[in-house]
């Protein structure tokens, strides 16, 4: 490794020198003390010249709060690692979102996980040019990693990647630069991974180290959900077939996708989604300005986007009941009929809410809706918003996906069938969607307070926790074990 130039950072007089190897490979230079800032240098064979990328920041310790933050972050991993007499041994979790993105599955089972084992959980990596695309969240990606504190069982990475970071030649160098990231977030915090789950098409299984269990964690069928990522179904292929031979165990959340993968050659353990169900607690009040929605109430709280059904919600607009829709939008989907649906005088469209006040939104309605298109890709899917609804003690009408008939027969086993058309059920079109809605509702009666205590019941049985369980012991972890 040799030095090729000096330059200054921009608001800083401290001088900043670019790196980079003849081997190809990206490195990391460390500035010889712990507080570096970390300097990426990308050096590509088919480049005319390497393209050296630096991050901003402080170099040394200057006793600034970030480093503050990380001497105590630092002093709870190493509290853990005192306490068990461990080598300080974590789940890496690498996720295709970021942390303050709508909670997923992901997040879910991170955080439920994080009681077997402490975990470094992994942001997706982001340009330091990229916007969202969604039209609502307009905030600036970072431009220099990042490590935070989020509980004292659960610490986030936030990574960084090349300006058109998905493009051809330059997607090459996202695992590369998401890797050397992870690597220098371990050794700042002095851990070992214990094992690495990447809960999307990364590139990033394999090379931890022996002893490592490589997991590839499922939650949708990627490939088939191309179009709606507007990435390359061919790329997406082989990125699929490298995480699947790379990976030593395979986790996915249906059976259409594990039966899918059997036939590349890969066996899965199929874990369905979870729900955190109502603890109890009374849930805080509706926001002041739904205090008047008039009931009885249908409600979608979710993400709005292509795979949901604009006719479904079109056709219970056209009803007497309320309409309640909490979520971020896809400015791409549907405009002009979601400009008309909102325009309905019994349709209420709130945009999107903070994890935090779900449930507030959740007492406003009296039943939830789950309608979505029957694509292949919802076909693979298990929504997470049908068991969350059954969470907060709210009857649900779902489209009838292959998980939704899933959990109708496990709830049929528990319920006789009368009781179990009153907690969740099935409708294919809009029609049926709208007559389901009215059995429902038909007596003016609140049903969400008539079965809650039934909703809740069965989604007890289908909670992250429960969940990570059957998680820990795919991966050979004991009830919180730290080693």
């Amino acid at each position: 490794m040799r030095q090729r130039n000096r330059k200054t950072t921009r608001g800083s007089d401290i001088p900043v020198p670019c790196f980079s190897d003849r081997s190809g490979e990206l490195t990391i230079h460390d500035r010889y003390n712990l507080f570096s800032t970390p300097i990426f240098v990308v050096c590509e064979p088919y480049l005319a010249k390497p393209y050296y990328y630096r991050w901003f920041g402080r170099c040394q310790d200057d006793g600034s709060a970030a480093n503050a933050e990380l001497h105590s972050i630092l002093e709870v991993v190493h509290e853990w690692g005192a306490m068990t007499g461990a080598r300080n041994r974590h789940l890496i979790w690498l996720s295709g979102q970021t942390w303050d993105c709508v909670t997923g599955s992901d997040r879910s089972m991170a955080v439920a996980l994080s009681e077997h084992a402490p975990l470094l959980w992994v942001d997706a990596p982001a340009s330091p040019v990229t916007r969202s695309v969604s039209g609502y969240t307009q905030m600036l990606a970072h431009t220099q990693p990042r490590i935070h504190r989020l509980s004292d069982r659960i610490t986030r990475l936030t990574t960084v990647a090349l300006p058109g970071m998905t493009r051809p030649g330059v997607r090459s160098t996202t695992p590369r630069m998401v890797r050397a990231q992870i690597k220098w977030a371990m050794r700042q915090l002095q851990i070992e991974p214990a094992a690495v789950i990447m809960g999307y098409l990364g590139d990033l299984l394999g090379g931890w180290g022996d002893g490592v269990v490589n997991v590839l964690y499922g939650t949708d069928d990627w490939v088939a959900g191309a179009q709606l990522t507007g990435m390359s179904v061919r790329n997406l292929l082989v990125r699929e077939g490298r995480a699947l031979a790379n990976a030593d165990v395979i986790i996915t959340v249906t059976p259409q996708l594990a039966e899918r993968w059997a036939g590349l050659g890969s066996s899965a353990v199929v874990i369905p989604n979870g729900c955190w169900p109502d603890n109890g607690e009374a849930p805080p009040p509706l926001p002041s300005a739904l205090a008047s929605l008039p009931r009885p109430s249908v409600g979608y709280i979710g993400y709005l986007g292509h795979r949901v059904d604009m006719n479904i919600l079109m056709s219970i607009a056209e009803t007497e009941f309320s309409l309640l829709l909490v979520g971020e939008r896809d400015l791409r989907w549907e405009p002009l009929r979601f400009q008309q649906l909102i325009a309905q005088p019994n349709v209420t469209y709130v945009g999107p809410a903070p994890s935090s006040e779900v449930r507030a939104y959740m007492s406003g309605i009296d039943v939830g809706i789950t309608p979505y298109s029957f694509s292949q890709f919802n076909l693979a899917s298990f929504p997470l918003k049908t068991l969350e609804y059954l969470g907060s003690g709210i009857p649900v009408v779902s489209s009838g996906l292959p998980a939704s008939h899933w959990l109708r027969k496990d709830l049929s086993e528990k319920l006789p069938d009368t009781a179990a058309d009153q907690v969740l059920a099935l409708a294919d079109t809009p029609a049926e969607f709208v007559s389901t809605i009215r059995k429902l509702l038909g007596d003016g009666t609140d049903p969400s307070n008539i079965h809650a205590k039934s909703c809740i019941s069965f989604a007890e049985c289908h909670s992250w926790p429960q969940r990570a369980a059957t998680f820990a012991a795919a991966l050979g972890l004991g009830a919180r074990a730290d080693s």
